[in-house]
């Protein structure tokens, strides 16, 4: 049954880290890029599938977790992966219920027009850029982690 938590725990990793890095960094561009004349859909594309990766960081954050918790005990407060995980899951809880309700609520705002035509350009502008931000920070956060689990794998 050990063997299988530690797979598990692996896979989760994965799913969760390559994920990001997928969506944020292959897909999200692809998409714009695709559907450059019709830039509304492509955000909206990427922005459906931005939440879908924030769902599965919290169930993945949230077996990760348990896992050192149950393995480690008290000790797990003196680990790196522990407090990457974390801040990753941090991240995401902000991105997931803060931000991304946020710029929902200025394209609904916008309607009838595109939110960038129109006069909550600005702010979308800015929250985007926070948004995106953050999801560097957590891509970032995510490789480090897999090169904590690497080298703790060995």
């Amino acid at each position: 049954m050990r063997r299988l938590a530690e797979i598990l725990y692996s896979v989760a990793l994965t799913l969760w880290v390559g994920g990001l890095w997928s969506i944020g960094y292959l897909v999200a561009p692809t998409l714009f890029h695709a559907l450059g004349s019709d830039r509304p859909l492509a955000g909206q594309l990427a922005g459906r599938l931005f939440e879908l990766i924030g769902w599965v960081g919290l169930g993945c954050a949230g077996y990760l977790l348990l896992f050192l918790l149950v393995r480690l005990r008290g000790a797990v407060v003196r680990r790196w992966d522990f407090w990457l995980l974390l801040l990753m899951l941090l991240l995401t809880v902000v991105g997931l219920f803060g931000v991304q309700p946020l710029l929902a609520q200025l394209k609904a705002d916008a309607l009838p027009r595109e939110v960038m035509a129109s006069v909550l350009r600005d702010r979308f502008a800015a929250w985007h850029g926070v948004s995106s931000i953050l999801y560097l920070l957590q891509s970032l956060l995510g490789l480090l982690l897999v090169a904590v689990a690497a080298r703790s794998a060995r």
